[in-house]
């Protein structure tokens, strides 16, 4: 439930926006980052309040599955070229906060579902979370290209967002024993003792190892469609890249266990440079050689989203750190690096004249395959040089 608010959200709405509301490329980009200066302080406040209230949990989960209900039908039944921007950043406050609120209690939790705090068992949950997290991310990303199959309108937005809400009441109503067990006792974390701990340096990295896939992942579309011209195959290659990060998630646990969470991001993250290079050398009609890079970008995809945050979690709970508000810093991170990637790469693609679903002039098309293929593989370059320098120590996990 709550990965359809994260990734996907971010696949479908510029397309949305552009296509269905008519709002710019470079006006979506500037409201993104705008309203992440919301997260700024709301996501440490919500994480304070979770480790201030821990017997609200139940409470608060039912409150972020109520606002996705409502966020989602609410954004994608918005009227077509009727939609001021004041209404569409209520409705994405409504949904950010939500999914905030949601993420910071999840992760927060780690310490709590683990069978025990040693590193394998909070490594073990991990890729359990991760994993349901892709599969959301397979589902949220291709039900829209399915509902249109059936006859849904609007590119099936509207019928998506109804899907979603139900999806959310459920998940509310199933999940409501997962907040009545016992919250372990911890210290409540400081800048000074996150620092202590190491996680400082790992949220600097989750924000710069999380650029590079959320620009790929909100241009996906537009490449496809706009540069590939693959607009039929758009659909297929977006869940072969999702369901090969969900293989990379056993496969990656399974390595780290043996080899430490620090060699496996090593042996890793090359696979996504690679791919990114990949992507920029593609010409029109290469479908089968966009497949092999959605594989192997989505298996090191996998890597990323199990082995950073377990990695993280395994720091607070060694140094015996509660979990939620340091886990609110880490939700804002990525969401950071989500809002960056917009912010930075659609004003560019507005810049050089991008229109998506019309034809496109060459400079436009080269500003789309720089976006998409050649910063985020000089990003991820950073990220790879900045996990080769963390503390040696590091490698034994």
């Amino acid at each position: 439930m709550l990965a359809a608010a994260g990734l996907p959200l971010y696949i479908h709405l510029p397309r949305f926006a552009s296509v269905e509301l008519g709002i710019g490329l470079a006006t979506l980009g500037t409201l993104l980052l705008v309203l992440r200066l919301v997260d700024l302080v709301q996501d440490p406040l919500l994480g304070w309040m979770i480790d201030r209230w821990p017997r609200a949990q139940g409470l608060f989960a039912a409150l972020a599955a109520l606002g996705l209900a409502l966020g989602f039908p609410l954004l994608f039944t918005l009227p077509s070229d009727a939609t001021s921007i004041v209404t569409l950043s209520l409705i994405l406050v409504l949904l950010f906060s939500s999914y905030s609120l949601g993420m910071i209690l999840l992760y927060g939790r780690s310490a709590t579902l683990a069978r025990t705090t040693e590193r394998a068992d909070l490594i073990t949950l991990a890729a359990f979370r991760e994993g349901g997290m892709l599969v959301g991310v397979i589902l949220a990303a291709s039900l829209p290209a399915i509902l249109l199959g059936f006859g849904a309108t609007r590119g099936g937005y509207p019928a998506f967002g109804l899907v979603m809400a139900g999806l959310a009441l459920l998940t509310a109503t199933l999940t409501r024993p997962l907040w009545r067990r016992p919250v372990r006792p911890a210290a409540r974390p400081s800048w000074r003792g996150l620092r202590r701990a190491g996680a400082v340096q790992l949220l600097v990295l989750g924000l710069l190892n999380s650029l590079p896939v959320a620009i790929t992942s909100t241009l996906f579309l537009f490449f496809v469609e706009d540069h590939l011209q693959l607009a039929g195959l758009s659909g297929p290659l977006l869940i072969l890249f999702f369901l090969s990060a969900a293989l990379g998630v056993p496969l990656w646990t399974r390595i780290s266990r043996h080899w430490g969470v620090r060699r496996t991001l090593l042996w890793a993250m090359p696979l996504a440079i690679a791919s990114f290079v990949g992507a920029a050398s593609l010409p029109t009609g290469a479908g089968a050689g966009f497949a092999v890079i959605c594989i192997a970008s989505g298996l090191a995809l996998g890597a990323d989203m199990v082995l950073l945050p377990a990695l993280f979690s395994i720091r607070l709970t060694q140094s015996g750190l509660q979990a939620s508000l340091a886990f609110g810093l880490w939700s804002f991170v990525g969401k950071l690096g989500l809002a960056l990637a917009a912010f930075a790469v659609l004003p560019l693609l507005a810049l050089y004249g991008f229109s998506p679903g019309q034809p496109n002039d060459a400079p436009a098309l080269w500003a789309l395959t720089l976006a998409y293929g050649l910063i985020p593989c000089i990003l991820k370059l950073a990220a790879w040089t900045m996990v080769w320098a963390l503390p040696k120590e590091t490698a034994s996990l």
